[in-house]
């Protein structure tokens, strides 16, 4: 009986969310409104039809109340993550321009609401404002994550909020709260996400871009997704100043997004400076920054200026997975090219909304390898491994293994598959990389998209958007016979 009305209130809150969610509809209707661009139909349906699929499962479960377990939540997060990626492709589908098969719909949705930023549509500066407005709202939304949005008015549904912002929140260290209740972390996380935006925007717009251009631009460079209104991206609008202000925000929204809150309720800017995981971060952005500036001038045939300019740019675009180019980066020579993509793996920083395997794990992974070297050498000392001066549980040193053995593994099947849906080893390891990393840009067939990639492939790749949204454990936890054992 008790698992009966566990699943009442997973679909309950399903339902609620995906009310919600019907709402989003509404901006990019105004915009086609506005704009008279003739694209509204496409969302009036999807408001629609959102709304009333919702509905449909909140009103027959709306008076189950119990509290959710951490296993639900999980269940929760994966079911809106896969509902809100089909839903999202509902005006895709409908759209005349562009026109778009199911499968490039959901694909699209899916790289907009996890930050990948792959596209599968070509031509973007003829494309209708509000498709346009849609696709960069697709990915502010998913910056954060709408399950945590979500979150800050769950009290309302008398459901507590903890499980979904364990299962959702990205990172290994997530069991800390910013404030006592979930509602308000939510709340102030958001806050923080919201407050960047609006900065951002406005400094986009100063340097030079439309309202239109600044907003959707904000709205990606926060979220860190790479969705851009033009075919060039950032390199479209040919200013430095832009680049600069892109650079900025793209580096700040790398980092944990907890860690902003508290420097802003303190007031302490050194905070940045003693987190040992910030300075990790740059750290190796400063040595893939000076790799690839070197090489550039060495070998790339660019101008010391111009080699510090596009290889800052890439590599703070590349490594924080947001996917911006602002030069033709396959162009380059193949070392170049590889180190930007290599740089994905890493990611930002835990708690950001930057992708990869995140600077934090990456960090542990090194140190608890040289804590192996030294028990050679000294088989009977403790020696613990630390993060700055404060030595880290072998709990979570363990889950980091674990993340990393589950993120090897996955790569390695999605590439096969890759692989034997026929792509060649260079176009399906990039892809996977793309994808996984929820990066966006790639290498051979998919440097300019996934336009040309047969159905399989684009299915297997929104299957890898998922999982490194979700940081693989959340996702693949339900597909273990353990999960759904009473």
């Amino acid at each position: 009986m008790r698992s009966v009305v566990q699943v009442q209130v997973v679909l309950r809150i399903i339902g609620a969310l995906m009310g919600f969610f019907s709402l989003t509809m509404l901006p990019p209707l105004a915009i086609s409104w506005i704009y008279h661009d003739g694209a509204y139909v496409p969302f009036l349906l999807a408001f629609v039809l959102i709304l009333l699929a919702g509905l449909a499962l909140w009103f027959p479960f709306r008076h189950a109340n119990h509290d959710l377990r951490v296993r639900d939540g999980f269940l929760v997060v994966a079911l809106f993550w896969v509902i809100l990626g089909l839903t999202g492709a509902v005006p895709f589908t409908f759209s005349e321009n562009p026109h778009m098969s199911v499968t490039d719909a959901v694909f699209e949705s899916i790289s907009g609401l996890t930050t990948t930023g792959a596209t599968v549509i070509s031509d973007l500066d003829h494309l209708p404002p509000s498709i346009l407005y849609y696709r960069q709202q697709l990915q502010w939304l998913g910056g954060m994550g709408i399950v945590v949005l979500a979150v800050a008015v769950l009290p309302l549904l008398r459901v507590g909020g903890m499980q979904l912002y364990r299962a959702e929140t990205p990172g290994p260290m997530k069991d800390n709260k910013l404030t006592p209740r979930i509602a308000e972390t939510a709340k102030a996380l958001w806050g923080v996400y919201l407050g960047l935006t609006i900065l951002c925007g406005f400094c986009y717009w100063v340097a030079g871009m439309t309202v239109f251009d600044a907003l959707g631009h904000a709205f990606s460079t926060i979220a860190i997704g790479g969705f851009s209104t033009h075919d060039e991206s950032i390199g479209f609008f040919h200013n430095s100043a832009i680049e600069l202000i892109a650079t900025l925000f793209m580096l700040i929204s790398g980092i944990n997004f907890a860690l902003h809150f508290e420097i802003l309720r303190q007031h302490r800017p050194g905070i940045y400076r003693m987190d040992s995981e910030v300075r990790a971060y740059l750290g190796l952005l400063l040595m893939f920054v000076l790799l690839l500036w070197g090489y550039l001038w060495w070998r790339g045939g660019l101008v010391p200026a111009d080699a510090i300019r596009h290889g800052l740019f890439q590599v703070i675009s590349f490594m924080t997975t947001t996917g911006f180019t602002s030069a033709s980066y396959t162009e380059w020579p193949p070392f170049a090219q590889v180190l930007l993509i290599l740089s994905a793996f890493i990611g930002g920083c835990a708690g950001s909304t930057a992708g990869g395997i995140k600077v934090i794990r990456v960090v542990l992974l090194y140190k608890q390898g040289i804590r192996e070297i030294l028990r050679l050498i000294h088989p009977q000392a403790e020696i613990p491994v630390k993060v700055g001066r404060i030595p880290v549980s072998s709990r979570v040193v363990e889950a980091v293994w674990g993340f990393f053995s589950l993120y090897v593994v996955s790569f390695a099947v999605i590439m096969v598959l890759m692989m034997a849906a026929g792509l060649d080893q260079v176009t399906a390891f990039a892809a996977v990389a793309a994808t996984l990393n929820n990066l966006g840009p790639g290498l051979g067939e998919v440097a300019a998209g996934f336009m040309t990639m047969p159905d399989t492939v684009k299915w297997l790749a929104g299957f890898a958007m998922l999982l490194g949204r979700l940081e693989i454990f959340t996702l693949l936890v339900l597909l273990t016979p353990a999960y759904w054992k009473s």
